[in-house]
């Protein structure tokens, strides 16, 4: 009787914890809800602030960290407050290294004798704005096919000097044939192969983003914006022909491991943290590279994502570079040809 007693009262004290809430952040969470358009029902809402409070104080601690000097990155409350962190990689990790890569692809052996201090490609006309995989909470893992349109737009400035913006969904709808899985992962050499075989891409305004996978493909010959004569691959693990890459081809489509809760709310600074898999699930494209004289590590990527301009810095992350690979960036890595 005794334990059964103790029992409940421990059952008890752990629902009570459960559903206590913080209410000096009352506005605070109301104000976060109206910016990225949050709803809940009755139920739901008690779960999601526990969440959102817990992610809140864990983002304070570490910029409290980072003031002390222990951080070389800020982190910042954005869209994914109110996931867990295993939530958020289900949702947003698109990037499918199981799929098997063709050994057959063509290996990138360019090289570059001196390679500059910094490159910046955004500067040169090569990136379209930022883009959101899940816009208006509807989450969809197609990190592979932004990262695509991504590489593919700059490769059609270099060769028309027109900028235009390509379709993801083209991507999500049409190439699981070759083994992408729309929203649930993809592979970009995949992407590209569809691309060539299809004879072309369609624009985002012909073919617009829906962020779902459950509709067939919808691609017509007259919607054709982009093309890819073929596609070649950087040697696996070698981060420096991922930045001899980005200087002699442009932006170039890869993949880091982005499963840390820092990664999630990274919002300034150089990214590195020690915790760092080499092992990628998440796609983004190489824009650039450069490096600080005022903060450590001094070296960084400069990687554009797909997850809005309110993820890091405008949509953007600086990753340490030249730090063993760090998060995998030189794993996988390929552009198309035009």
């Amino acid at each position: 009787m005794e334990r059964r007693v103790a029992v409940l009262i421990v059952f008890a004290v752990g629902v009570s914890s459960l559903h206590a809430v913080d209410h000096t952040l009352d506005s605070v969470w109301e104000n976060w809800k109206s910016l990225h358009g949050k709803e809940y029902t009755q139920d739901s809402e008690g779960k999601r602030r526990m969440i959102w409070e817990e992610n809140h104080r864990f983002i304070n601690q570490h910029n409290q960290e980072e003031a002390q000097g222990k951080h070389s990155y800020k982190l910042g409350m954005n869209q994914f407050g109110d996931l867990t962190n295993e939530e958020f990689r289900e949702k947003m990790l698109g990037f499918d290294l199981n799929l098997v890569r063709d050994s057959s692809i063509p290996v990138w052996n360019g090289s570059v004798r001196q390679a500059p201090k910094e490159v910046d490609w955004r500067k040169k006309g090569y990136v379209t704005p930022v883009k959101n995989q899940s816009p208006q909470g509807r989450e969809c893992g197609s990190c592979w096919a932004f990262s695509s349109t991504g590489a593919l737009e700059g490769q059609m400035f270099r060769k028309t000097r027109q900028l235009v913006s390509l379709s993801e969904q083209n991507l999500v709808d049409c190439s699981k044939r070759y083994g992408n899985k729309g929203c649930k992962g993809g592979l970009m050499s995949k992407a590209f192969q569809y691309i060539k075989d299809n004879g072309g891409l369609a624009s985002e305004r012909s073919y617009p983003y829906e962020a779902q996978d459950n509709k067939p493909c919808r691609y017509k010959s007259n919607q054709r914006a982009a093309y890819c004569k073929g596609y070649q691959q950087l040697r696996p693990g070698d981060e420096m022909a991922l930045r001899d890459a980005v200087v002699v081809v442009g932006p170039v489509s890869m993949s880091v491991n982005a499963s840390l809760k820092s990664f999630q709310y990274y919002s300034s600074g150089i990214y590195f943290d020690v915790a760092c898999s080499n092992v990628p699930d998440h796609a983004m494209l190489a824009v650039g590279f450069g490096e600080s004289k005022y903060e450590q590590p001094s070296k960084f990527w400069i990687l554009k994502n797909s997850w809005g301009p309110n993820w890091g810095e405008n949509g953007y992350m600086r990753l340490a570079r030249e730090y063993r690979n760090h998060c995998g960036i030189g794993h996988y890595s390929v552009y198309p040809e035009v």
